[in-house]
């Protein structure tokens, strides 16, 4: 049989059977991947392949940036650094229409700058956002969608699981990586606030205004964020200055956020152990999941249908941008299906290729599709963050949340055609960093 063919049929099996099966992502990758490669080769070469991928991915020194990340969210996670940060922002915004749930959008956008993660910030924010919201009246939809999408931002603001792993798979900058993210994760924090404004326009009961806080209680409130701020300019200055690389920077981020929770006595022994314990589970399902993606990769390359995309993609008689519009698409689309991050580990490997061939800018794509990737988090049939969202706020049907969500979705559109429109909004800063 014709290896391409082989490939595609090792697709259609990875995404129409093993994937609504249930069965974990990195294992079905892992499967598919390792009977395919057996197939096109054979069995022998199959194993070595196995060994020496898992072995090579496994000592990599680079990944231990992974854990390392994921423990500085947890720790700050577990020591309430959340509750602090969203009682700053509501200090500041609460009293505007709609500003309860700005302050909601400022505290996920927050959070997840040291936490880096939809689901850990859609089951935070919905603890301690919804509440307040539902006390101030505010209608179910604009609450529970606001903090289904805010959560998003988990993904693309900086340090960010899933920009390590497309830089450590492209072989691209992790720093550069994450100063591109963080224009674009302020760009759409800043249209997600525009969208709530515009939506308590229209819908002014939605939003009822807050209480509004004296200058002083402001002022007083900022320490609650002191400690976000530590982090995230101690992570992201000392990368921008080369002082330490992403590894060292993970490292710097999980003592500073254990020295401030010791210092503040913010974190009780029960806290650390479950920040450890979580660490390591999330920890092992990234790598596993990426472990998946390389064995798979590996089957792709075999297939040769990343060579033959691109090579298709290029002679095709249209401008590169209806080229660049097709795969979005595809993005938009797998993302409703599947996790974010599997998805693009397994399209990475095969449209990163055409990209750099129409001659676009590789950190540019990357940013580009890891933000269209967010809506998978938000639409169904994966809709994580709403799914969690609508777990926790029992009260509310999950077709209220969606109702939200479909609201504030026109922000992420706009984010993408601005950065389409002009790319140096996502490589401006990135360019200044050597």
């Amino acid at each position: 049989m014709d290896p391409t063919l082989v490939g595609i049929i090792g697709i259609l099996v990875l995404l129409c059977v093993l994937f609504f099966l249930g069965m974990p992502v990195g294992f079905a990758m892992s499967i598919v991947g390792f009977v395919g490669y057996c197939y096109i080769i054979n069995f022998k070469a199959g194993l070595g392949m196995l060994g020496t991928e898992i072995w090579n991915l496994f000592s990599k020194y680079g990944f231990t940036v992974i854990p390392l990340f994921i423990f500085m969210g947890q720790v700050a996670f577990y020591s309430g650094v959340n509750e602090r940060l969203y009682n700053a922002a509501y200090k500041w915004v609460g009293h505007i229409r709609g500003g309860l749930a700005m302050a909601t959008v400022l505290a996920c956008a927050a959070f997840a700058a040291i936490c880096g993660s939809n689901a850990a910030t859609a089951a935070t924010m919905t603890a301690v956002a919804y509440p307040q919201m539902k006390r101030y009246n505010y209608s179910p939809p604009l609450s529970t969608g606001t903090i289904a999408c805010g959560s998003t931002l988990g993904v693309v603001i900086p340090p960010s699981v899933v920009l390590i792993i497309i830089g450590l798979s492209t072989g691209q900058s992790i720093v550069k990586l994450f100063y591109g993210a963080l224009v674009a994760g302020i760009l759409l924090c800043l249209l997600m606030l525009l969208g709530i404004y515009l939506i308590c326009k229209v819908h002014p009961e939605w939003g009822p205004p807050g209480e509004i806080s004296s200058w002083k209680n402001r002022l007083k409130a900022l320490p609650g964020a002191t400690e976000m701020l530590i982090l995230f300019l101690a992570v992201m200055l000392g990368l921008y200055l080369g002082i330490f690389t992403p590894t060292e920077a993970g490292a710097v981020g999980s003592f500073l956020a254990l020295l401030i929770a010791l210092v503040q006595r913010s974190l009780s022994w029960k806290g650390f152990v479950a920040s450890i314990m979580d660490t390591l589970m999330v920890s092992a399902m990234v790598i596993m999941i990426v472990a998946g993606a390389v064995i798979f990769g590996k089957f792709l390359a075999v297939t040769r249908i990343p060579f033959e995309v691109a090579e298709w993609a290029s002679s095709l008689p249209v401008p590169g941008l209806v080229i660049l519009g097709i795969i979005f698409v595809i993005y938009i689309i797998g993302g409703m299906m599947m996790d974010a991050l599997a998805l693009l580990l397994i399209t990475i490997p095969i449209f990163y290729p055409v990209v750099e061939k129409l001659g676009y800018d590789p950190l540019w794509f990357s940013i580009e599709v890891t933000v269209i990737t967010t809506l998978g988090a938000i639409t169904p049939p994966v809709a994580a963050t709403a799914y969690v969202v609508g777990g926790m706020a029992k009260e509310v049907p999950l077709k209220e949340v969606f109702k939200g969500v479909i609201y504030l979705i026109p922000t992420y559109m706009a984010a993408v055609i601005l950065m389409l429109m002009f790319p140096k909004i996502i490589t401006f800063l990135p360019n200044l960093v050597k």
